[in-house]
């Protein structure tokens, strides 16, 4: 695969719009010591779904657009939100996807946005993506300036952010870190705006081939926020797991686009049929335990470009969302 789009270039205009828009978007801006940019996007101050729909746009890369529409698909949560990338393996796995894992001490958290792409490590004697990731996709970056978007309800340590920033190979005056607490409107719509990426982290593990995926867009309704970071973390999952929607359009052929769209669902994995919140707790709060299959839209579109054929599997889940959406 070729890219030649720098997702860093792209998401600054971006982040400098959240942050010269912080008091509209009700976010806090918070320059350190070291020089780097703090945006809270719901920690000491309210955020909303704005400010999260542009953060989600910077997870895509600046590859794609995210929009809050009104929806008559499910019967009682209108309000969702719409993903389109033309970019779907770049935008979605190079950039949205949670893949760099931070932790000091008692802090953890996992990083997505365009700096994982230029995020690399010391290994034999030799420079590598901190992502094992990136070597197959065969994609790496490199720009004066860089954002993380870490999902946590604390700003990280100062050895993280100095780590993030070596790791980049960038002054921390030139990385800018955007907090988005789970339990927030922000945090919520960020991770329910995954809907797309999913969908493409679940077709790499059934191992069909990345290239041949040429087109995306994915629609989940906006969960209500909880203050109990289970029950919040839990909502944001089920609004993909029982009522995600996704349509890829592929090459190849069309028994490769049917078998695509036929295991892709949710209700696919053994875990299916509780809420995600019952599901963890089931599991001892251990996410090893869960059937990685789980993670995945409710119901899935698959196009076959050289055919045109298409393909459906899947369906929305009314009464699992109201349980878990608290209706």
């Amino acid at each position: 695969m070729e890219y030649k789009a720098s997702v860093n270039k792209l998401t600054q205009p971006l982040v400098k719009h959240l942050i010269d828009n912080a008091d509209k978007l009700r976010l806090g801006v918070e320059v350190l010591e070291n020089g780097c940019t703090i945006v809270d996007a719901g920690i000491k101050v309210p955020g909303g779904l704005e400010a999260g729909r542009i953060i989600s746009e910077i997870c895509l890369g600046g590859l794609g657009t995210v929009a809050l529409v009104h929806s008559a698909y499910t019967a009682n949560w209108p309000l969702s939100v719409n993903v389109h990338t033309s970019n779907p393996v770049l935008a979605c796995l190079g950039s949205q996807y949670a893949g760099w894992s931070l932790s000091h001490e008692k802090y953890y958290a996992l990083g997505s946005g365009p700096a994982r792409t230029m995020a690399t490590k010391l290994k034999d004697g030799q420079q590598e993506p901190v992502e094992a990731l990136y070597k197959e996709l065969d994609y790496s970056d490199a720009f004066d300036s860089t954002a993380l978007v870490i999902e946590n309800d604390a700003i990280p340590p100062l050895a993280i952010i100095e780590k993030v920033a070596e790791a980049c190979n960038v002054e921390p005056a030139k990385l800018t870190i955007i907090v988005t607490p789970t339990s927030s409107l922000a945090g919520g719509i960020q991770v329910v705006s995954r809907v797309l990426e999913v969908a493409l982290h679940k077709a790499h593990a059934l191992h069909f081939p990345l290239e041949n995926i040429i087109d995306g867009s994915g629609m989940a309704p906006v969960c209500p926020p909880h203050p109990n970071f289970v029950k919040a973390m839990g909502r944001t999952n089920d609004a993909i797991l029982f009522a995600g929607q996704v349509h890829l359009f592929v090459k190849g052929t069309d028994e490769a686009a049917e078998k695509l769209a036929n295991e892709l669902p949710s209700s696919t994995s053994k875990d299916y049929g509780k809420p995600f919140a019952d599901i963890f707790k089931q599991c001892d709060y251990d996410f090893f335990k869960i059937d990685g299959m789980l993670f995945s839209p409710a119901s899935v579109i698959v196009t076959a470009v050289e055919s045109g054929k298409t393909f459906r599997a899947g369906q929305l889940d009314n009464a699992l969302l109201d349980q878990s959406f608290g209706a």
